[in-house]
């Protein structure tokens, strides 16, 4: 039992048997005759063992060991590729998203210039004299102005972004 600790804990923490004899001032041999059970270190290396090791003598003395790097890396692994699946469907949620919204701007867009070219600015017929008709024709006049120069470039952005966000295969 104490020579299957010791293997177990040294191939943990990632040492050498030639590793682990330095840090214990002995021969790498000696390292090897403990871990095959051939031969057993007195209570003072124990102590030095443990130290090195970094775990309790009773540790080293008690239960078995079990090596568990595979199935710690395995079960890392399965976890890193959960996580990258989930991060993937993120993205293509994300990506789609994106692209209705630069769908929807696309049609807004070119809705609003159908309506404004189909009537054909009506306020330019309004009655001025009224205040309030004045400050709502202004108005108008104004989105139809900024909207005309503005439209073909949010246009083109928005065709230009679907593209750029379409799932390359």
């Amino acid at each position: 039992m104490l020579n299957e600790n010791i293997k177990a804990i040294r191939k943990a923490k990632g040492l050498s048997q030639q590793e682990l004899a330095i840090k214990l001032n002995v021969v790498r041999q000696t390292i090897s005759k403990w871990e095959q059970g051939l031969s057993v270190p007195d209570s003072d290396m124990l102590i030095s063992i443990s130290e090195v090791l970094e775990t309790s003598v009773s540790t080293l003395l008690g239960e078995t060991v079990v090596e568990t790097q595979v199935d710690d890396l395995k079960a890392i692994s399965e976890k890193l590729e959960v996580i990258n699946l989930q991060l993937a469907q993120k993205k293509a949620v994300r990506r789609k998203m994106i692209q209705g919204l630069l769908l929807t701007l696309c049609a807004v867009t070119v809705i609003i210039l159908i309506l404004l070219i189909t009537l054909n600015s009506p306020y330019l017929t309004w009655n001025y004299n009224d205040p309030e008709t004045a400050v709502l024709g202004v108005g108008f006049h104004m989105f139809e102005w900024v909207f005309v120069r503005l439209a073909p470039i949010v246009l083109i952005g928005a065709i230009a972004g679907i593209f750029l966000t379409r799932k390359k295969m």
